[in-house]
């Protein structure tokens, strides 16, 4: 069944447009500034040149699997080919100030491989144009009101960066492998009086106009923070991500139609994520604290869509998990000052792509989607091996020290235990050489439960802020497999990838980077 859109989006830009259609301004002064920021990466083998099937779809006969099946590019063997890359984003921006408190901010960025664009080939000595098509874009361009009704009131409309608490769930998702910045379509109001603020928005990440009436993407969200008490921030908030496309299983005429109607077949709602949640974040002499906890709950159609054993997914596919994160340092008052800490990250989810014996002799039976918590916008990554910000069905431990030898000097050390949470049930296999083997392919009923470790992760890091403009970063992770990983699990792509490894050697990557403002 169908919904239909809450508030239009023109309605709330009209909204929007009749606050700040009143403002006369006049440019008062402008400024110009930017960044450039490179990274080095070093990998030794350990990935597969391409995604590679670990478990052909044979092997898993009528079981839910998604729709990328038991694919990974994962290898751990000691073979194939070590990786090394650099990366560099080149920013540049434009503010402009007016009088009645209006501003504008433009800023340009690039992001590219060293030698992308290089306009010439030794061999031959041709020298050619190069191919810019997709260097170039714009990161932010808003407008931004201040003291509106002369109230502390802010108005920012346009392209934008939204970051939120310690960007758990919604930030600019930094990180430098692959080096990537994420910034928003929105519109932005923030009420912010002296020991509160409170941001509401709504963004438009995907249009499809052209295809469909309602069949975009939107994002809503309300976030309050509370900063009265000293040395504490606490924040709670609502965020709403909404998927209006229309899915469909089947196209066929009209009497078929209406025996999917009785069946409650092919009958998909509107995707809808809520997420709910609390966080708290401040120090009590010389213990710092930082807790998270959010629920998730909603229609999960674009998730159900995807597992079809036969022709139909699940269109009863709903969100319900929990997430949360803990943190608990202690910085020594002694030379160096070294800090501590234990913490640990939680991602709900389930893995449901099992079949008992019944379900397998039963003709009529409808398997059920696996749906894991949506770590949305996050920028939080564990490792730099296994989390590119989209491990869910997944908890990690982590502990670390780190230090300050000299005042612009800081190293640290972090060890960090992944583990996925509801483990993936394998074929009943045997090992042959670095194969696993299944012994019953066709009685897909017949699995065998794995290990939860993922792995273990060591990481060495410092970092050295030259002068208040320019920053340098260099590290080392050295990463042990897990028999998990070597069996297979299903907590990439927020549940829905495969991590799967040939054998269980380690991995070694090393990063230099340097950054500097303008």
């Amino acid at each position: 069944m169908r919904e239909r859109r809450g508030i239009p989006a023109f309605a709330v830009l009209g909204l929007c447009v009749l606050a700040a259609g009143t403002v006369a301004a006049e440019l008062q002064n402008i400024q110009v500034g930017g960044s450039i920021e490179i990274w080095g990466n070093y990998y030794t083998p350990f990935y597969e040149e391409g995604d590679t099937i670990r478990i052909p779809a044979d092997f898993l006969p009528r079981r839910p699997i998604g729709a990328d099946g038991a694919v990974s590019g994962i290898r751990a063997d000691g073979s194939g080919n070590s990786a090394a890359w650099v990366e560099q984003r080149t920013t540049l921006n434009v503010s402009a100030d007016f009088t009645n408190e209006v501003s504008v901010f433009i800023e340009l960025d690039s992001i590219d491989d060293w030698g992308e664009d290089f306009r010439s080939n030794y061999i031959t000595g041709a020298d050619s144009r190069a191919n810019s098509s997709d260097d170039l874009e714009v990161y932010q361009a808003y407008i931004e009101v201040r003291e509106l009704l002369d109230m502390p009131l802010q108005l920012r409309i346009g392209r934008q960066e939204l970051i939120f608490g310690s960007e758990w769930l919604v930030g600019n998702n930094f990180w430098h492998d692959p080096l990537s910045y994420l910034s928003f379509d929105a519109v932005r109001l923030t009420y912010a009086p002296d020991d509160f603020s409170v941001d509401v928005w709504w963004s438009k990440l995907a249009e499809r106009g052209s295809l469909e009436e309602d069949g975009d993407v939107d994002f809503y969200g309300v976030y309050a923070s509370y900063t009265g008490i000293e040395n504490l921030v606490v924040d709670a908030y609502w965020l709403w991500l909404r998927d209006g496309a229309s899915l469909n299983d089947t196209n066929y005429i009209a009497p078929t139609e209406w025996l999917e109607d009785v069946f409650g077949l092919d009958d998909y709602d509107v995707t809808n994520i809520h997420t709910v949640g609390l966080r708290a974040a401040g120090e009590v002499g010389a213990f710092d604290y930082e807790a998270e906890v959010a629920y998730q709950w909603g229609d999960a159609s674009q998730q159900g869509f995807l597992f079809k054993p036969f022709t139909y997914g699940d269109n009863d596919a709903e969100f319900g998990n929990w997430a949360g994160n803990l943190t608990l340092g202690y910085t020594f008052d002694v030379a160096w000052s070294p800090r501590v800490y234990v913490g640990g990250e939680y991602y709900g989810g389930e893995d449901e792509r099992d079949l008992s014996l019944f379900e397998w002799l039963n003709p009529f039976e409808r398997s059920d989607a696996s749906v894991s918590f949506n770590r949305l916008f996050t920028t939080w990554e564990s490792d730099w091996f296994l989390d590119g910000g989209s491990l869910s069905n997944y908890y990690n431990l982590k502990t670390g020290v780190s230090a300050q030898p000299f005042e612009k000097l800081e190293v640290g050390l972090d060890v960090l235990y992944m583990a996925v949470l509801d483990g993936f049930e394998r074929p009943a296999s045997v090992k042959i050489g670095n194969f696993l083997v299944p012994i019953a392919p066709a009685l897909s009923f017949w699995d065998e439960g794995g290990p939860s470790d993922l792995g273990y992760a060591a990481i060495l890091w410092g970092a050295y802020q030259y002068s208040e403009d320019v920053s340098f970063e260099a590290g080392w992770e050295h990463f042990f497999t897990g028999s998990a990983l070597e069996q297979g699990a299903f907590s990439n792509a927020y549940g829905l990838g495969f991590l799967n490894s040939v054998d269980d050697d380690d991995g070694d990557y090393f990063y230099l980077g340097t950054k500097i403002c303008f």
